[in-house]
């Protein structure tokens, strides 16, 4: 399947396109304010602490996470972990980082629910890429377009997931940003300017994933009349 021409020109060509084209708007958005320091000297950590005194967060903590541009809100703990260069250096990026995150973390303390609809379709997209190719290729294999069928739905979870997600990453940010102006931060013009940047840059690689898993989900629905066509 993966040396099919159709295949190249409609899923993979595309997708490296694209997702090649988001990876260098955010190394480069994040380069550029990561050495650019915020107008408040405050660290990652710091802006953290000052959003949470001046937000309605609760109990959210912070810890260190090895990596670069790894960081992440894990909700099982309410924890927000950052890198080492986030948590550490007072760049507009480390403060773009930590705001979306705790953007994260006041979605679940409000219980949004996308979130909560994600959250209930997570377990399924573990293991829906493995099941949905197995599938996919016993049907084409042996010519059953019932099993071909259910492989298809199994991968449309994953499109589903991947569509929810866009809205909540676009929500985390612009919550991020407002905490960032309730702490005060948003008197200085270049430092938000820079973090929504930052954010949108990070935005754009969620919309790059929806992109290909959608692409490849029309192949799949390709495939499946071309099967249907050759019985």
């Amino acid at each position: 399947m993966f040396f099919d021409f159709t295949y190249l020109l409609i899923v993979a060509l595309p997708s490296m396109i694209i997702s090649g084209l988001a990876q260098a708007y955010v190394q480069s958005a994040y380069t550029k304010w990561r050495r650019t320091a915020n107008s408040w000297n405050m660290s990652g950590i710091e802006v953290g602490q000052r959003i949470m005194q001046t937000s309605n967060l609760r109990g959210v903590r912070f810890e260190g996470t090895p990596g670069q541009m790894s960081d992440h809100y894990d909700p099982r703990g309410h924890i927000v972990r950052m890198s080492q260069d986030v948590a550490t250096q007072p760049s507009v990026a480390a403060m773009a980082i930590v705001a979306h995150e705790l953007g994260h973390a006041q979605q679940y303390e409000e219980k949004s629910p996308l979130i909560g609809l994600r959250q209930f379709l997570l377990p399924a997209v573990q293991i829906s890429p493995m099941i949905s190719y197995g599938l996919i290729m016993m049907g084409i294999i042996f010519s059953m377009t019932s099993m071909l069928w259910l492989g298809i739905i199994a991968f449309g979870i994953t499109v589903l997931f991947m569509l929810i997600t866009l809205p909540v990453e676009f929500d985390a940010s612009r919550r991020g940003l407002k905490l960032l102006e309730e702490a005060g931060f948003g008197q200085h013009g270049e430092d938000m300017a820079g973090a929504r940047q930052m954010l949108t840059a990070a935005a754009l690689t969620y919309v790059a994933a929806f992109v290909s898993s959608l692409l490849t989900l029309v192949y799949y629905l390709m495939l499946a009349s071309r099967t249907m066509n050759n019985r």
